[in-house]
């Protein structure tokens, strides 16, 4: 199973300006936990998208990465701003971290499974099987294959977690092979909001939206035939009514 650790940011970021010029200041929670532990507070400064100065709480102080930016820094770490900059991980991240718990990074939306077949673009097999999956929360989940009720571990091929943006995910798993008569080929999710592993067995025989397509095609072809020989049918009977007239 896929590793459930978690890492994320909280972000706050105040804005200001003067003569065309941009100032803001961003404040971030970076976090895998809630302890207070697990939490790491950092306060950056930006003049024109450079940042100048930054407080970190692994490190506890300010540091400047300009020479405006030192200057400020020294001044920040001698004067009450430090122990202010301190108290803002306790203060700021520990308890919006815990809202965050509580009503979202502790859910799990369990994923939807799609199997379908296509040529595979080249290598040394003629089929490839594609196991996509879909909608699921959090990130983290793993995709295998078996064959037979054995792993397959060799021409596989996935996707990396790939973000929907509004909170869920979608990845795809690929399996290049060479079909055999009477094999089973599964399609194995492990994620966190399941239970046990959601298996999804290939069907090799044809979807019914893919047979609907053809009876519809078939039907057209059926009923063009027809009218194509009712059409020559008239024809020849028109012909054979009309009165030749010799001419001089």
């Amino acid at each position: 199973m896929a590793s459930s650790f978690l890492s994320f940011s909280l972000l706050f970021i105040a804005v200001c300006s003067a003569d065309g010029f941009r100032e803001y200041f961003v404040d971030r929670c970076v976090f895998n936990s809630t302890e207070l532990s697990g939490i790491e507070y950092i306060y950056s400064m930006y003049y024109n998208k450079l940042e100048y100065i930054r407080f970190s709480s692994s490190v506890g102080k300010y540091v400047g990465y300009t020479d405006y930016g030192v200057k400020n820094a020294e001044r920040f770490n001698s004067g009450p701003e430090l122990a202010q900059r301190k108290n803002e991980k306790e203060r700021y991240c520990l308890h919006n971290i815990g809202i965050w718990y509580q009503s979202a990074l502790s859910k799990s939306v369990k994923p939807s499974v799609v199997m379908s077949s296509t040529t595979p673009p080249a290598g040394k097999h003629p089929a490839m099987l594609v196991c996509s999956v879909y909608d699921f929360y959090p990130k983290q989940i793993r995709v295998s294959w078996t064959r037979d009720g054995q792993e397959v571990t060799s021409d596989v091929t996935s996707t990396e977690e790939l973000a929907d943006g509004d909170w869920y995910y979608q990845v795809h798993s690929h399996l290049e092979y060479t079909p055999r008569s009477g094999e089973k080929i599964s399609c194995v999710v492990e994620h966190a909001s399941l239970k046990e592993p959601l298996v999804t067995d290939w069907d090799p025989s044809m979807p019914e939206s893919e047979r609907n397509k053809i009876a519809i095609g078939a039907s057209g072809l059926i009923l063009g035939l027809i009218l194509s020989l009712a059409g020559f049918i008239y024809y020849r009977r028109k012909a054979r009514g009309r009165i030749l007239v010799p001419t001089n």
